[in-house]
């Protein structure tokens, strides 16, 4: 396994040319094909035995609090010491291979510390974020008793509630400071640095993540001692991270997308990551942290991308920046322009999920010839194909279906293993040789793809099928909008309704001229069946810790609010009440 990871690390270093393309696509050829080892322990084998034997000296990880300042740097052989400290340690307080360590605390070294450990232990690593209610986290201790937590000290005094109304009692709890009846992580400074790996054989479950719940309860999505590391070959690759590359990903350490790009993929190739803790997302702070630490790959959600392009850019120092990257859900085309207007980097966008790593997206050979607003290619590591609602696979452009992997010729690496304890659901997303991750797309006459949304948002109105993704990107095209979200609400004559939330940039007021413009605008957009036929502005709208806008919360909002009657709320507009539109029939 060490020689594929070296040869990745080749690739990621040649330039970005169709014959890198070509190298890839026999790479992950040979990968797909090839006979997985019996046992696997990629922190032993190619963080240890590869990355520190070479270059124990090279930084691993920069870390910084942006509100005070405070920075901390560690090398790969630093990070492995304390990884190997806190293993002994939970090895000396009885946990052993197989059980589990819950993660929660705000972006700090000792996610990465534990993260290393857990991997090397043999351990299921449990990332749970710091937004979790009291109820929320009662759901995921009963789901998934813990053995061990670690947690900074606001965490602990909810995880103690949770614990008590749940009745449960962890063998282990670590606190990340003090805290009566925990541990102080610090103990571990007390341990030898030197820590022997688990015999972890292949399909073991290393991973456990609690999905985001965008569509309904958190679904506990595992995966194995090779489908994170290995798999993630795919996201390296996607992304491009090369050995001396400094990376950031800004993401909340509690969800998969940390494992995914602050972990995986720079460790994978042996490249500087960095970490920033914040309290709230200040604009010009984290800018100018990217500047300061010399970031020259920077992933970001898009509502982080949404709030840059709409600062002063030009007062920022960016020009370490080689590559920008966003995922989690897809970019609007002109926020990817306004950024590449003052970085002279455009923004690549790419597309994968908790059950796997990344699947489609624009890899760095894409460079100029990129559509904004499309979420690139398949990865060579999936066969990544449409499929209608009876299951036939759609092979014409332009139609939209269902994002499937297919498995008739091979089973992905990255592919997440189960849905630990639900079986009925694994039956219902595999079904005929095919993965549904759930979402809607579709591909044009080059083979692009261009995401719809997820299956459980298509708007149904009359006999149309409206993704909403769409009709958001025509309403932030508008100078005076910030973001939107778009629903179906309940509507007795179409079913449904297409409804925008629309926050708008700070400049601007709600208002009835303000509803018209932009009602006037999407017409000039979309097809007149896409238009929103309901406007509400609103300050914000439900968002999931790593910025995926909860549509079901808004559809529950609409139904309640469309049960009884067609009121319009103080900052809601019709469409049939413009007599300038020509029309008040819906």
């Amino acid at each position: 396994m060490k020689e594929l990871f070296k040869e990745v690390i080749l690739l990621n270093m040649m330039e970005e040319t169709l014959e890198k393309e070509d190298c890839a696509k026999k790479l992950f050829g040979r990968l797909n094909a090839m006979e997985l080892p019996e046992y696997f322990n990629w922190a032993s084998e190619i963080f240890e035995d590869l990355h520190v034997s070479q270059n124990p000296d090279k930084k691993a990880l920069i870390w910084t609090d942006i509100d005070t300042l405070e920075t901390k740097t560690y090398s790969y052989g630093t990070l492995l010491k304390k990884a190997n400290q806190l293993i002994n340690f939970l090895r000396k307080s009885g946990l052993e291979k197989g059980d589990n360590l819950y993660m929660m605390n705000p972006v700090l070294p000792e996610s990465w510390f534990a993260s290393l450990a857990c991997i090397k232990a043999g351990m299921v690593c449990v990332p749970t974020a710091i937004t979790m209610t009291q109820r929320e986290l009662e759901f995921r201790f009963e789901t998934y008793c813990p053995k061990v937590i670690m947690a900074d000290e606001d965490s602990a005094c909810l995880i103690d509630k949770a614990l008590k109304e749940t009745n449960i009692e962890p063998k282990l709890k670590l606190v990340l400071g003090q805290k009566t009846g925990w541990i102080s992580f610090d103990v571990i400074e007390n341990e030898p640095t030197d820590a022997k790996a688990a015999k972890t054989r292949s399909n073991d479950t290393l991973f456990c993540f609690f999905t985001s719940g965008t569509t309904g309860l958190p679904k506990r999505v595992g995966h194995t001692a090779v489908s994170y590391p290995v798999g993630h070959l795919s996201t390296t690759v996607m992304i491009g991270i090369k050995t001396d590359d400094v990376h950031h990903n800004l993401s909340a350490a509690g969800w998969s997308k940390w494992a995914w790009s602050s972990f995986f993929a720079p460790f994978n190739v042996g490249a500087t990551t960095t970490g920033f803790k914040f309290s709230f997302l200040d604009g010009e702070q984290y800018l100018d942290a990217i500047s300061r630490h010399g970031v020259t790959i920077f992933c970001a959600p898009p509502t982080a991308w949404r709030m840059f392009v709409n600062m002063n850019l030009d007062s920022f120092n960016l020009s370490c920046l080689t590559q920008s990257i966003s995922a989690g859900e897809p970019l609007n085309p002109d926020v990817i322009e306004k950024w590449k207007k003052h970085t002279k980097v455009e923004i690549r966008d790419y597309y994968g999920q908790t059950e796997s790593t990344a699947m489609i997206g624009n890899p760095p050979w894409m460079k100029g010839k990129i559509r904004p607003g499309s979420f690139g290619f398949p990865s060579f590591m999936y066969d990544v194909a449409l499929a209608d609602n009876e299951g036939n696979e759609i092979i014409e452009p332009g139609q939209a279906g269902h994002i499937v992997v297919k498995l008739d010729q091979w089973r992905p690496i990255g592919l997440f293993s189960e849905y630990i304890g639900s079986p009925e659901k694994m039956s219902s997303v595999f079904v005929d040789n095919y993965y549904y991750t759930g979402d809607r797309a579709y591909f044009d006459e080059d083979g692009y793809w261009w995401f719809v949304g997820r299956a459980d948002d298509v708007i149904k109105s009359s006999d149309y099928r409206i993704g909403p993704f769409e009709v958001e990107s025509a309403l932030v095209e508008y100078p005076a909008v910030a973001e939107a979200a778009v629903v179906g609400s309940p509507d007795p004559n179409r079913y449904q309704l297409v409804k925008a939330y629309v926050i708008l940039n700070p400049s601007y007021q709600a208002c009835r001229e303000l509803a018209l413009e932009l009602f006037k605008h999407t017409i000039t957009i979309l097809p007149k069946f896409k238009i929103p036929r309901i406007i509400e502005f609103v300050p914000e709208v439900p968002k999931t810790m790593s910025g995926k806008i909860r549509r079901i919360e808004l559809r529950q909002i609409e139904i309640s609010k469309r049960e009884n009657s067609m009121d319009q709320g103080i900052k809601e507009y019709f469409y049939w009440d413009f007599p300038e539109l020509n029309s008040k029939k819906k």
